[in-house]
């Protein structure tokens, strides 16, 4: 199972948007779904639904002829192989809710 034993899949999002407006809706739907943790790079541990879900609403507000966004999804051996130099190796966060 790709990102560990929750059902999930860790993606690296990466994206290039130049129009502020569009970069700001696109920062903050990733925000609701992983953990910004580079200038234009989010880590996001999503399941199947989930990522389905994100990738619906990213496509609303992109435009492929000036965006670029890129999903790199990592297995659960890649990650454990994942290098930092400066911050904590990429975890996958427990959410609670109320």
């Amino acid at each position: 199972m790709a990102g560990g034993g929750s059902g999930t899949t860790m993606y690296v999002v990466a994206y290039d948007i130049s129009d502020d407006r569009r970069r700001t809706k696109v920062y903050k739907i990733l925000s609701g779904f992983g953990e910004w943790t580079q200038y234009s790079v989010f880590e996001c541990h999503l399941r199947p639904k989930e990522w389905l879900l994100l990738q619906s609403r990213l496509e609303e507000h992109l435009k492929p002829a000036e965006d670029s966004v890129r999903f790199y999804p990592l297995c659960s051996r890649c990650m454990s192989r994942v290098e930092t130099v400066g911050s904590e190796p990429p975890q996958e966060r427990k959410v609670y809710i109320v």
